[in-house]
């Protein structure tokens, strides 16, 4: 048979007196009288069967039962009071912000939020870059980020099913014609982009061309800046088919040869695990979920 949970009240007198080990501050916290508090204290502990405190002369400890139910009592009612303002309260008009990777948002997500902005004009959104993840990702209620889908904490969401390939414009710089085969590919400029473990190495070990070197390569820290060089005419890069189908499309980039490998990384949609997701957090991600479907293979 389920236990009967106590009543609020007796749990917000047990957190506040926990916090101060004082029942007069308890009182001016919560504003009760001292009696009020304490009575509350004491019915909790009647239901519970057990002792939260020991009196003592000079004022309160927390028994061993209360120091293990303090932080589960702290942190529902801190989660209550969260919800309440977001749904009922001022946090109810607040923007619903969202870290992206910047290259995903550029090339794939800013192209379709006309759409959910026709759908639903009443969500306000605050868009940030996570170049720096660190800084940026805490303030967030979620997060798009490119991997393999499991960071610790986090719950994730697929957004893309890519294939990488080479990409490059239709003539390079100095009117160089793009490479005819992947052999050919070792008398051209390489892209990497770091921070991606499935890079050319492993297009060309999948591929089948472990064995073509280039003459020369570019790093950059992010894929945006990779395939805008691409797209001048600076090199060949690897694109990743939800990112670059735009601009094959439109002319901008051509693949020289058909050579497709799937990938395992992905993007993600990630939000904290366990954590309350406000109404707004939650119609965002169904809406991208039910968009980065309709372009699944």
């Amino acid at each position: 048979m389920k236990k009967k949970l106590p009543p609020l009240n007796w749990l917000r007198s047990f957190e506040a007196t926990a916090r101060h080990l004082n029942f007069t501050q308890a009182a001016g916290e919560l504003n009760l009288t001292q009696a009020a508090i304490s009575q509350q204290v004491k019915g909790l502990e009647t239901q519970l069967g057990t002792m939260l405190f020991k009196r003592l002369p000079r004022g309160l400890e927390l028994t061993d039962a209360g120091k293990a139910y303090l932080p589960v009592v702290h942190e529902c009612i801190r989660r209550l009071a969260t919800a309440t303002d977001e749904i009922f309260g001022q946090g109810k008009a607040r923007l619903l912000t969202v870290c992206s990777n910047l290259v995903f948002f550029t090339n794939w997500l800013a192209p379709r939020l006309h759409r959910f902005r026709e759908r639903y004009p009443e969500i306000g959104i605050r868009f940030t870059s996570n170049i720096w993840q660190e800084e940026d990702g805490k303030e967030a209620d979620m997060e798009i980020r490119y991997g393999k889908g499991t960071w610790p904490g986090l719950e994730a969401d697929r957004l893309s099913w890519d294939e990488l390939f080479p990409v490059c414009s239709p003539v390079l710089a100095g009117g160089v014609a793009p490479p005819e085969t992947p052999e050919a590919l070792s008398d051209y400029t390489l892209l990497h982009v770091i921070g991606y473990e499935e890079g050319w190495g492993y297009w060309l070990d999948q591929a089948g061309f472990s064995h073509v070197k280039a003459c020369q390569e570019m790093q950059f820290d992010t894929l945006i800046s990779a395939l805008e060089v691409a797209r001048q005419g600076g090199g060949i890069a690897l694109g990743r088919t939800s990112l670059v189908r735009e601009m094959i499309g439109k002319g901008e980039l051509i693949a020289p040869f058909d050579f497709p490998v799937a990938t395992s990384e992905a993007f993600h949609l990630v939000r904290p695990a366990f954590k309350y997701i406000h109404p707004h957090a939650e119609t965002f991600r169904s809406w991208i979920i039910e968009e980065a479907e309709r372009d699944r293979p």
